[in-house]
């Protein structure tokens, strides 16, 4: 039996192992056929020398990995562990850095390899597309993005906006003022803003329309210059929603929508806008989509496997 030992020299072995030994354990559930033995600061792995070489490989991505980002979890190795290369779990160095300073020193950054192309993407282009599953930060990072361009007078104002599916007849029996009917389809929006700039703030912030938060048929016939705008839940627009927001973009303007294909609420037989949108603009110049997947999920280690089990039955329909 082969033999192969790694130690560890710039970097805590404590906090790479993880409490008990908890990535340990994950490396052995994706190596089942080695022995992993970690002991002091060294790793001994013993088995066929192809298996080796391979457990050796993916031992140096994940060092390299802790050591520009000291973090290392469940779902870091995973992507890094189901990868073919490096630039399938890590993006260009500047896209990395800290996009907002949050509340209480929160520093908020991509945390992932597609929330860091995304990152990217919003830096070279004026419109792009977020697409992916539900917990893989797009509308978080993109927020995030808009807090940045704000904070650094890229841009005057930030607008969010969603399609309200509900909004009309069925929206009546709830009580209140329009604005009081619409805040729950907007709240994701809000819990996004609410970690990244004190309450006071945010609250004149939105007082002073500096950061407006709307149903997207509120955005029909404005023109929307010096403004970071997102329109989240783009599945979930028409036709004629989507030609409408696209169209709104005014001078020093960025675009970022944010979408689920796999979370259409509309009526059946409505085609969505964002279904549509990706196909037909897919080559235009300017514009750029990128697609996260379910290894960028960063909510609960849960939420993963409800995106794979609900997916598995999907393909069987």
């Amino acid at each position: 039996m082969n033999e192969l030992i790694l130690e560890l020299t710039e970097i805590s072995p404590r906090e790479f192992f993880g409490q008990g030994n908890q990535n340990i354990d994950l490396l052995k559930k994706y190596f089942p056929k080695l022995k992993i033995v970690a002991r002091g600061n060294k790793i001994k792995a013993y088995g066929d020398e192809e298996l080796l070489e391979e457990f050796d490989r993916r031992f140096d991505m994940l060092t390299s990995h802790f050591a520009k980002y000291n973090k290392l979890d469940e779902n870091v190795i995973e992507r890094v562990l189901t990868s073919t290369t490096p630039s399938d779990y890590d993006a260009p160095e500047k896209s990395g850095e800290t996009l907002v300073h949050g509340v209480s020193g929160r520093l908020i950054k991509a945390q992932t390899a597609n929330q860091r192309k995304l990152v990217d993407a919003a830096r070279k282009n004026d419109m792009v597309f977020a697409i992916g599953p539900a917990g893989t930060g797009k509308t978080y990072t993109g927020v995030a993005l808009a807090v940045k361009a704000l904070k650094e007078k890229q841009v005057k104002r930030i607008i969010l906006t969603r399609p309200a599916v509900e909004a009309g007849e069925n929206l009546g029996f709830l009580p209140g003022d329009l604005k009081e009917k619409l805040d729950p389809y907007m709240q994701p929006l809000y819990d996004g803003l609410r970690d990244m700039i004190p309450a006071e703030k945010l609250a004149h912030l939105i007082e002073t329309g500096i950061i407006q938060i709307a149903p997207l048929a509120f955005m029909r016939g404005r023109t929307l210059d010096n403004a970071f705008v997102i329109l989240d839940e783009a599945q979930n627009t028409t036709h004629a929603q989507m030609k409408m927001f696209l169209t709104r973009m005014g001078k020093n303007a960025k675009f970022m929508i944010t979408g689920d294909p796999g979370q259409i609420d509309l009526p059946r037989r409505v085609i969505s806008g964002l279904k549509e949108a990706l196909l037909i603009l897919k080559d235009v110049p300017g514009i750029e989509i990128i697609y996260l997947d379910d290894k960028d999920v960063i909510r609960h280690k849960l939420v993963k496997k409800v995106i794979n089990a609900y997916r598995n039955i999907e393909h069987q329909k």
